[in-house]
């Protein structure tokens, strides 16, 4: 299902509804169509079978962007740390997440589904 977005409307809302947008707001409209497909992508999978309003798909698109902007994308891709002309980025192991993980309790609350705990194995 393709979706036709906005990108004004879009633009707006996450200026004035989000804190950590510069990376939405400074990319180009093709990375702004990318960051909202894969919102609305994620959301539609994660939370099959509620409705998913377009401000749920603006702020995890935000989100998305600063996660995945050009220096934290490295965190993504499991790249421990690197340095440029004396300025050194370190990661933390902990912090590469799944599309899923990054999704806001604000979204949850938004789209009305509970953000429930996942049991997961473990060895002891």
């Amino acid at each position: 299902m393709s979706i036709e977005w906005y990108l004004d409307d879009a633009t707006d809302y996450i200026q004035m509804n989000t804190l950590d947008n510069e990376d939405f707001l400074e990319a180009e409209d093709e990375r702004k169509y990318a960051l909202l497909n894969v919102a609305y992508r994620t959301l539609n999978r994660k939370f099959d079978g509620y409705i998913i309003p377009t401000q749920a798909v603006y702020i995890f698109a935000a989100v998305l962007g600063a996660a995945y902007n050009d220096t934290n994308k490295y965190q993504q891709q499991g790249v421990a740390s690197f340095s440029v002309r004396g300025i050194a980025f370190t990661f933390k192991d902990w912090a590469k997440k799944g599309l899923d993980d990054l999704i806001p309790e604000e979204v949850y609350e938004m789209i009305g589904a509970p953000k429930g705990r996942i049991a997961k194995w473990t060895v002891l």
